[in-house]
């Protein structure tokens, strides 16, 4: 994690398309103003949390099904990249 430093009215900037100004402090607590592209969304943490909890619960899936689901793609995807190999004529031919 990177920490910096900043005083009012300072900022950072996160790549090209995102800054991050501190607008005020007082006692415990840091106003932050965030200046980004509209298609980049924006969340508290908690509040992302909260979408992410409520997506997974809509979803229906725990974490040990996406895992089977991506266990039985992948070797259903291995299977039919092994069953598009031609046969190799030469294979088990005695010399």
């Amino acid at each position: 994690m990177l920490i910096l430093s900043r005083k009012v009215g300072e900022a950072i900037r996160i790549g090209d398309d995102i800054e991050v100004v501190v607008s005020a402090v007082d006692k415990n607590k840091v106003k932050l103003g965030i200046n980004s592209p509209r298609h980049i969304p924006i969340y508290r943490e908690e509040l992302y949390r909260k979408i992410q909890q409520e997506n997974q619960a809509a979803s229906g899936l725990g974490e040990e099904d996406m895992k089977h689901i991506l266990e039985s793609f992948l070797s259903g995807w291995i299977n039919s990249a092994h069953d598009d190999e031609e046969p190799n004529p030469t294979s088990g031919a005695e010399e």
